[in-house]
This record gives structure tokens, C-alpha cells and sequence, in this order.
């Protein structure tokens, strides 16, 4: 919008003000201007238009027929800006937040803090968009990711939401079939479901302290969704790579045992990535703040 749109916007709403005020000079007090400024104003409106708008006496003002037609646009000048102000609001707890995470993520851990957090503020509402691939987050229109490392992207903040070594497990059913690994150097022999996206070389990257090592195992099942991967794992396809805060209950169920349980798959760090830190919403800023301080426990 140029320079001189909103000058006429300006315009149009003094003339609206003039009518409802009844005076150049009640609406003068109400901008905190001059009576003359306030009419000069609504003269030039008048001359730019090319038509009159008020009939001026001494005693009153009348609008003219094109006076009323224009006002009736120029009235609604103050309702589009207070509907523009509301929504635009960065200060108001209320409104849509849009995230994106993985399933697991998602049904796991997300889930049950977005709960605690509409507990505090019902007027805001989540979209929550779950996906095991990267989302373009700027493209998407999305506000909060989480999503594992740091911002690649420049045009992205990261903030670190939590850390946590990989475990490995097995469901007893695969156990009793080809029993307990005994050593990290056997591991190799048993079947593995590995994520896709991690698995390209269809090789395991283990740690134990300052020990690292290797697995190539002989055969192995492919999956491109960690939450799918989990019920693979449980109903016996093989061993897997899991988050363990991601299966405490089928780890109480007795569903997922742990395997050599000083060896791990690294240290995976999780953060919480957005567009922008420039003008963060008030509900969207509330949000990253809560999940950081309580998304571990």
C-alpha cells in the first residue's frame, strides 16, 4: 500500500468521524488536533474526490447523497482495523499453533504435554501435522517443529529440547527364538529393522563409553516410520535402535526387553525449530518456553 492510500484511508476515517461526531470541532477534540486541520482535511478528501460531501451551516453539518454513499464505506474503516488489530495481535493467549513432528514423537511424548498446556490456555488451538519425513516449514505455513539436531537452515532457530541415547531392544518372542545376544560382536548374526532414513548402509553404529563399533548384520528389515518400526520390533522381526522414552510402556508390558544395555546407538539431540525469532506470537513463544521447561520430565 502506498504513501498516498493511506493518506486517503486516514482521510476517509476523519470525514466518518466528523459525521458521528457531529462537529469539526467534537471531532477535533477526539483526535487531539484543530478544528481547522480536522476540516482542511475533509476539504481536501472532498477535492480529491471531486465532490462534496457535507453541507456546512453555521449551525450543522448534512451529508450530501454522495456523502452518505462514501460514509458508509468510510464507516466500516474502524471495524476492518480492530478486526485487523485482533487478529494480528501478537500479545493475546489465544489463537492456531502449527506443528509438524514424527509419529513416535507425536503419540509418545507430544501428545500428553500439548493436553497440559490446553489446560492452561483453552483459547489456543493446535494443528498438529505428523510426518517421519522433513517438512518445509516456511513453505508449510507451520510454526513449531521437532525435529532431531540443529537448524541446517539459516533461516530457521533451534532451540534444544532434550538428549537422549538410543537403547537397543528385542521383543521376548525374538529371544526365545534366537536367544540373548551375548557380546556386541554377535550382534551381527541376528535380524535387524533399522529406520530407512538412518539405515542407508544398512550398518549399526554403536557406543559403549569411549568404545565404538560397527554391525553389519546378515539380514535386515527396512522401515521409514519410527512408530512402525516400534511394533515391528514387539512382534519379533528383529532387534532394533529405539528412543526409550518412546517405549517405557511396552518396556512395562514386558512387550520390548533391553539388549547388552551398555552399549547404545549415540546420543540423539532433539530440538525445537522455527521460522523466526521477529515477531513470535505470544501463544507461540508460551509454547516453545513450555515444552523446554517441561518436555523431559
Amino acid at each position: 500500500m502506498s504513501i498516498e492510500n493511506i493518506r486517503q484511508l486516514r482521510a476517509l476515517a476523519i470525514f466518518a468521524l466528523v459525521v458521528e461526531s457531529g462537529s469539526f470541532a467534537a471531532a477535533a477534540k477526539k483526535l487531539a488536533t484543530s478544528r481547522s486541520r480536522t476540516s482542511e482535511t475533509v476539504a481536501s478528501l472532498e477535492k480529491e474526490l471531486g465532490i462534496r460531501l457535507l453541507n456546512r451551516s453555521t449551525r450543522k453539518l448534512t451529508l450530501t447523497s454522495e456523502g452518505r454513499s462514501v460514509y458508509h464505506h468510510a464507516s466500516q474503516l474502524q471495524q476492518v482495523l480492530d478486526s485487523v488489530e485482533a487478529d494480528t495481535n501478537q500479545h493475546t493467549m489465544a489463537g492456531r499453533i502449527s506443528i509438524t513432528c514424527t509419529h513416535d514423537i507425536g503419540v509418545k511424548k507430544l501428545a500428553d504435554h500439548l493436553a497440559a498446556f490446553e489446560q492452561l490456555y483453552p483459547d489456543i488451538s493446535v494443528e498438529l501435522q505428523l510426518s517421519d519425513e522433513p517438512v518445509d516449514l516456511i513453505a508449510g505455513e507451520i510454526d513449531l517443529a521437532i525435529r532431531v539436531g540443529i537448524p541446517k537452515d539459516s533461516s530457521l532457530v533451534g532451540r534444544s529440547l532434550f538428549q537422549e541415547p538410543m537403547g537397543i531392544y528385542a521383543s521376548p518372542s525374538f529371544l526365545e527364538r534366537h536367544g540373548m545376544p551375548e557380546s556386541p560382536e554377535s550382534l551381527s548374526a541376528h535380524r535387524w529393522v533399522l529406520l530407512t532414513q538412518y539405515s542407508g548402509r544398512k550398518t549399526v553404529e554403536l557406543e559403549c563409553g569411549d568404545q565404538r563399533l560397527k554391525v553389519t548384520p546378515e539380514f535386515v528389515h527396512l522401515c521409514n516410520a519410527p512408530l512402525m518400526m516400534q511394533k515391528m520390533i514387539s512382534c519379533g522381526m528383529g532387534l532394533g535402535i529405539l528412543l526409550p522414552s518412546t517405549v517405557t510402556a511396552e518396556i512395562q508390558k514386558g512387550e520390548l526387553v533391553p539388549v547388552l544395555p551398555g552399549w547404545h546407538g549415540g546420543v540423539l539431540t532433539f530440538s525445537l525449530m522455527y521460522p523466526s525469532r521477529k515477531h513470535l506470537p505470544l501463544r507461540t513463544r508460551s509454547l516453545v518456553d513450555y515444552l523446554i521447561e517441561h518436555f523431559e520430565r
